[in-house]
């Protein structure tokens, strides 16, 4: 099934794609906020990204970078998102947008995302999110 989340829940959602749409609103708060705490609560204990530019972020790394309070955001917006759900995996895609600063520099910039979670005995997991480089202001 695939979910486009609006303001309004749509009668066609299942619990699971409501469930994983909340935890990555949740996941993208935490981010915003450097709050290290709900962070590792989210990630999955052998949690990969990897962003356009083929750099990768294992959890300590994302952790260390909220302890750290390296970014600040002014801004970190989704829209476009989709849920996916197959069984004990599920996709979340977003565009998103990002605007701060990192050590003092400033940035702005739109990327897709697809995050992946699964599901444990302690409920869903953030395993794996893969990020594109920034978009041109055309395909914004």
């Amino acid at each position: 099934m695939v979910l486009t989340m609006t303001m309004m829940a749509g009668p066609s959602e299942t619990a699971d794609e409501r469930a994983v749409a909340a935890l990555d609103e949740e996941f993208q708060a935490a981010v915003k906020n450097n709050d290290a705490t709900m962070i590792g609560r989210i990630l999955h204990d052998d949690f990969a990204l990897v962003l356009g530019t083929g750099k990768t972020y294992t959890k300590r790394d994302l952790l260390d970078e909220a302890r750290g309070k390296r970014f600040h955001y002014e801004h970190q917006e989704d829209s476009e998102r989709t849920v996916r759900v197959w069984g004990d995996t599920a996709v979340v895609t977003a565009k998103l947008w990002v605007k701060g600063s990192e050590n003092g520099r400033s940035f702005d910039r739109t990327v897709w995302f697809s995050d992946t979670y699964v599901r444990t005995h302690n409920g869903w997991k953030y395993a794996f999110g893969q990020a594109s480089l920034p978009l041109t202001s055309s395909a914004q």
